[in-house]
């Protein structure tokens, strides 16, 4: 039992918010290119491949972070009982633990056509280099959103073989939104992560929050925006992407208090209801 406590632990499966904000993406990409007036099937067949897909990366993912950054964990206050950082499982298990969640999530991939295939083994170097960005740029969360983002395409090729403009478009408003959230998580650890030296946006933009939050939130509705238009989606996407703009303005930027590491969490947590209202006005858009 104490293994199972560390593994869950390790891959943070109690904290459903890290895997669902990668299967987000996914689905939004599914449901922009999914024909509705045919069988639903094989849109819920997509979507179930998708969230275990997004479960098991995200984990394998997490394993990964915690080895490179287990050095760094250890003086950081929220994440220095962290498994490895604590030294309760050795690195070595940790990689075994890691080389079967890619196993299994490689099972899940092939159910996808051979072009979805390619591109997801295309972005593993981008999923596993992430937790080295920000020993380097102040932009780590950047680089995240190309990361986390990536099954918008994934999702828009799993049924059309070309990729468009407008989900292009789409990828980019999401990436601005990923920029924006991780910014707002990253404000638990800015005192730690100065004091041993790692950057990020949380730090380089810290003395104006609000004003680099509301430029990245607006960027996410205009992509948001022009992508409808291309895709040539009815009014009630666009009544949709009003209620994503509360979402993004009010309950994330006018409620954010940097200094409270309590009240961003529960902001970063947000986000999992604007990934259901982004997907409510993507499926409402092509009714």
């Amino acid at each position: 039992m104490s293994h199972i406590s560390i593994f869950i632990e390790l891959t943070r499966l109690k904290k459903p918010i890290g895997f669902m904000l990668l299967f987000w993406p996914c689905i939004w990409g599914l449901s922009l290119s999914y024909n509705f007036s045919s069988n639903l099937n094989l849109y819920f067949f997509y979507s179930f491949l998708f969230f275990l897909g997004s479960v098991l990366m995200r984990s394998a993912g997490c394993i990964v972070n915690d080895i490179v950054d287990k050095d760094f964990d250890k003086n950081v206050e929220r994440t220095k009982n962290r498994p490895l950082a604590s030294e309760s499982i050795s690195v070595k298990l940790a990689l075994i633990y890691a080389g079967l969640l890619c196993f299994l999530a490689f099972l899940v991939l092939i159910n996808f056509n051979f072009k979805t295939i390619l591109l997801a083994i295309a972005s593993m170097p981008l999923a596993f280099s992430y937790p080295l960005m920000k020993r380097f740029t102040y932009w780590p969360q950047l680089f995240l959103g190309i990361t986390f983002n990536y099954g918008i395409i994934l999702g828009w090729t799993s049924i059309n073989s070309d990729i468009s403009l407008a989900i292009i478009v789409f990828y980019i408003g999401a990436i601005f939104w990923t920029l924006g959230y991780d910014t707002i998580y990253g404000f638990q650890d800015i005192v730690d992560d100065e004091v041993i030296g790692l950057k990020s946006t949380s730090i380089k933009f810290k003395h104006n929050p609000k004003l680099f939050l509301s430029v990245c939130y607006f960027l996410v509705i205009i992509c948001f925006l022009v992508s409808g238009f291309i895709l040539n989606l009815n009014k009630f996407y666009f009544m949709g992407l009003i209620f994503l703009s509360l979402h993004l303005f009010y309950f994330q930027i006018l409620r954010l208090n940097r200094f409270n590491s309590d009240a961003c969490l529960q902001i970063f947590k947000s986000n999992n209801t604007f990934g259901i209202i982004a997907l409510i006005t993507i499926l409402a858009g092509k009714i």
